[in-house]
């Protein structure tokens, strides 16, 4: 038996056959074209589905359930209440996606999906409890405590990058403020960059961007860091300073085997990991307890399919 897994984004739809292992058998893909009725959309995913199942030279009899990663929160009856990026609000999602597909539907946020990718066939694999962040435009996160996805009580568990991490600070996307996806994403990075660039100048971040503060991006930032900028380099430093604040917090209150850094900020690599690994230590008390290993995510872009399939599983 396979699973089928489908990473729904407001821009693609991926959908993937996916073995028991972990590996991607076959593979469908369209646009979403956000903005069209639910149903429209619902029924592009179950005809992506066929697809590749198709393409893997199967049929549905040997899929054992299909799982989706949705950007936003879904309810245990399979409705999701409130998917932003797609103007979604207490749409049945399983109830009409079960009018094409005949098979157990599992449906939960894209970033618990990733983060069970992770502990199945990528960097957390073998460890029964990890910690995902996702760390682009925003920061996502996802949580697995022995071998599951753990949501809490109402689906909102895992939503790292909207914890308070200064009080009544930078205001946020989300109405509150001082959360830290305003301290710990390529948006905040850039943000620092720009009044760094105001107060230094002289900055190559600046000379990167070729004079225009508008076209100040993450990696440009990190670039800049690597060679050495002094502007740059402090700007950086304290994004990491943050990131290890909120990973000490993700440890000590729930004291996972693993945590692992994943999004488009991650492909800084051992610069990030080197920057943020000695701070963490600094952040512990009472007598020396293993921590835990801070790694970086392996699966890319392909997490999202890997794991909305291994919801079933």
């Amino acid at each position: 038996m396979v699973y089928v897994g489908i990473d729904l984004g407001g821009t693609n739809i991926a959908v993937g056959v996916v073995s028991e292992a972990g590996s991607i058998l076959a593979q469908a893909g369209a646009k979403t074209l956000a903005g069209r009725p639910y149903q429209a959309i619902i029924r592009d995913m179950a005809e992506l589905v066929k697809r590749a199942v198709a393409k893997a030279r199967l049929t549905l009899d040997d899929v054992k359930s299909v799982g989706i990663g949705i950007p936003g929160v879904a309810d245990s009856d399979g409705v999701v209440f409130n998917c932003t990026n797609l103007g979604w609000a207490n749409v049945p999602l399983r109830a009409e996606m079960q009018q094409y597909i005949r098979k157990p539907i599992f449906i939960d946020n894209d970033a618990n999906a990733a983060a069970l990718a992770e502990s199945v066939a990528g960097a957390s694999a073998g460890r029964k409890s990890s910690i995902l962040l996702t760390l682009g435009t925003g920061v996502g996160g996802g949580i697995v405590m022995d071998g599951k996805p753990w949501t809490g009580a109402h689906g909102r568990a895992g939503e790292i990058g909207h914890m308070i991490l200064v009080p009544d600070g930078v205001p946020c996307t989300c109405g509150k403020s001082g959360c830290v996806e305003r301290y710990c994403s390529g948006t905040a990075l850039i943000r620092e960059a720009r009044q760094a660039c105001r107060n230094f100048p002289e900055t190559s971040i600046l000379q990167k961007a070729g004079g225009n503060i508008e076209k100040i991006n993450a990696k440009l930032v990190i670039d800049a860091a690597k060679e050495g900028d002094a502007p740059a380099l402090r700007v950086f430093n304290s994004f990491a300073r943050y990131l290890a604040m909120t990973i000490n917090n993700l440890i000590w209150a729930f004291d996972p085997e693993i945590v692992v850094l994943g999004g488009g900020l991650s492909y800084a690599g051992n610069f990030l990991l080197d920057a943020v690994r000695p701070l963490i230590p600094r952040h512990q008390m009472g007598a020396p307890l293993p921590i835990a290993p801070i790694v970086l995510a392996r699966l890319g872009n392909e997490a999202g399919v890997i794991g909305a399939a291994m919801l079933g599983r």
